[in-house]
């Protein structure tokens, strides 16, 4: 159940959602209950960075599970694995392993997803300044959070992150995530029909609420008896949680 202090803290992120448009929030109908084949891909990520959201969002838009390394300000041993797989140390970089593929810059990567996993759209330079812009805005809207390292250990598997790009409750773990600089497996659950839309307690229909069949979100349905945003699942200690400021203090306790 959505509790207040969750409510409260979640709406300057909802401010934030809005400034970015909401992109990132409904899978595109063509992948509208498609199962991803193939390996994961590799997204080296700050959750803080302008350009790497519109990457995220297009991982969302298709439905896409990637792995999250983040490469925060201050974590030298990422930044130094970046520099030496592409070549500098710059984010977004996709590494797709079902490919071969290794790029960097948000326009490239976003086209390439929607050329190799999605309808083939391709978008122009001046729409992608476009949504660059609003992006940048979200940014700045969440001043400097995740973006500078503070972490002291690391687990040794990868967390697992059930969340979708505009998430307003996501967004805060995500940036938690980036700051402690823990990989995590992205397992995207974006809006595929109508009923879908609002949170669990909320949601727009007044029958009892059926996910697309066979799909993640009906995964989740059956193993939690809801679809909720975001659940941290940490194969490290056994722990799943619901509720962003339960997953935040989980994570400072256990990894800060």
């Amino acid at each position: 159940m959505l509790k207040a202090r969750d409510f409260f803290r979640g709406v300057p992120s909802s401010l934030t959602s809005t400034l970015g448009l909401w992109r990132g929030t409904s899978v595109i109908k063509e992948n509208v209950g498609r199962a991803p084949e193939g390996a994961l891909l590799k997204l080296y990520d700050m959750e803080g960075c302008p350009f790497c959201r519109l990457a995220r969002e297009a991982l969302t838009e298709l439905d896409l599970d990637a792995e999250i390394i983040p490469v925060a300000k201050g974590d030298e041993k990422v930044r130094a694995e970046l520099k030496a797989l592409g070549g500098k140390v710059q984010m977004p970089f996709l590494v797709d392993a079902n490919t071969g593929q290794e790029m960097y810059e948000s326009f490239d990567i976003v086209n390439y997803l929607y050329a190799q996993y999605g309808n083939g759209k391709q978008r122009s330079q001046l729409t992608h300044s476009a949504a660059l812009l609003s992006s940048m805005l979200t940014s700045a809207s969440r001043l400097n959070n995740g973006i500078t390292y503070s972490g002291l250990k690391k687990p040794e598997q990868p967390l697992e992150l059930y969340s979708f790009e505009s998430s307003p409750f996501s967004r805060p773990v995500r940036e938690r995530l980036t700051e402690l600089g823990i990989p995590y497996i992205l397992r995207n659950l974006g809006k595929q029909q109508r009923s879908d839309m609002g949170p669990p307690e909320f949601r727009l229909t007044t029958k009892p609420y059926v996910p697309v069949p066979g799909s993640k979100r009906d995964a989740m349905n059956k193993r939690s008896g809801k679809v909720q945003v975001p659940y941290l699942v940490d194969s490290n200690t056994g722990e799943e949680m619901f509720e962003s400021w339960d997953i935040i203090e989980y994570l400072d306790k256990t990894y800060g």
